[in-house]
């Protein structure tokens, strides 16, 4: 498998938005220092109500959640995390390069330190992965899951027979490569995997600038790490129910069949058409 297809299977996957709107008012909290890898992520909160913790993609800002949170925040508490190194929040020093699971586990601090029962999980992509990370590993902290456009391990998609250890050589080439290219060229590879992929026009330059002001080394090492990261044999942990919900992409045909062939509880796998928003299938 050469880098360009690497470059553009999971630049194109991780990068996806399913919606944008502007802003909200409320600012980020930061998580309190006392908490274990703290510092990995911020949270805004907003709304009262049954707790729901929405996790955002790769170089993605909060705010993709924006029209989602709207509705959610009239009957619900939400958390909306950012990663560290991703849109407004800063980059922290990160020498082994590990995002997702440090992230997972602040993410699991953050619920046990506020005493949140049972949240909803809601991840995107790379943040649907860390959904899944968090309901094996903490599962007694999660109350159900929904991921997004996500899969236990990304390189099925472009190799079904693909292991952490196989794919390694074109993770690090992946890797290598995102550093390696210029502002422009970085510029550009994010306007044009926006544009082939978030079919609304008006919300593309929020999400171009979100991956553009992206601290370049933890994108890197994000898609490093869900290149070679493979939850299939942590699933059977999972005590929460879990829905799937994919688009209905060129895409579709690795992303079906890869979780079918997972050793997993029961699960609803919900195609959709690229046309409608993906959050319409989940009802709280």
């Amino acid at each position: 498998m050469n880098t360009a297809t690497i470059r553009a299977v999971i630049g194109g996957t991780l990068l996806m938005a399913s919606s944008l709107v502007s802003a909200s008012a409320a600012q980020p909290l930061p998580v309190p220092p006392e908490y274990p890898n703290s510092q990995r992520i911020s949270v805004e909160r907003q709304g009262a109500g049954t707790d729901v913790i929405l996790i955002p993609g790769l170089a993605s800002s909060r705010d993709v959640w924006a029209d989602l949170s709207a509705k959610l925040r009239k009957n619900h508490r939400i958390h909306l995390i950012e990663l560290a190194g991703f849109a407004s929040t800063p980059a922290i020093a990160n020498p082994d390069g590990k995002i997702m699971a440090p992230a997972v586990d602040a993410i699991a601090a953050y619920i046990h330190g506020q005493h949140i029962k049972g949240p909803a999980i809601i991840g995107h992509s790379l943040g649907g992965e860390m959904a899944l990370m968090l309901a094996a590993r903490h599962p007694d902290l999660v109350g159900r899951v929904m991921v997004v456009d996500a899969l236990p391990f990304y390189s099925l998609m472009f190799n079904p027979a693909a292991t952490s250890e196989t794919v390694a050589p074109q993770a690090t080439a992946t890797r290598n490569l995102i550093l390696g290219q210029s502002l422009e060229q970085f510029s550009e590879f994010q306007k044009a995997s926006i544009a082939r992929l978030a079919k609304i026009e008006a919300v593309r330059p929020a999400l171009v600038a979100a991956g553009i002001h992206s601290d370049r080394k933890t994108i890197a090492d994000a898609v490093y790490e869900v290149m070679i990261t493979d939850l299939r044999s942590e699933l059977g942990s999972i005590k929460a129910p879990i829905e799937v919900v994919y688009a209905m992409t060129r895409y579709s045909a690795y992303q079906q069949p890869a979780w079918m062939r997972c050793t997993v509880k029961p699960m609803l796998l919900h195609p959709i058409s690229t046309s409608h928003g993906s959050m319409t299938v989940f009802t709280l």
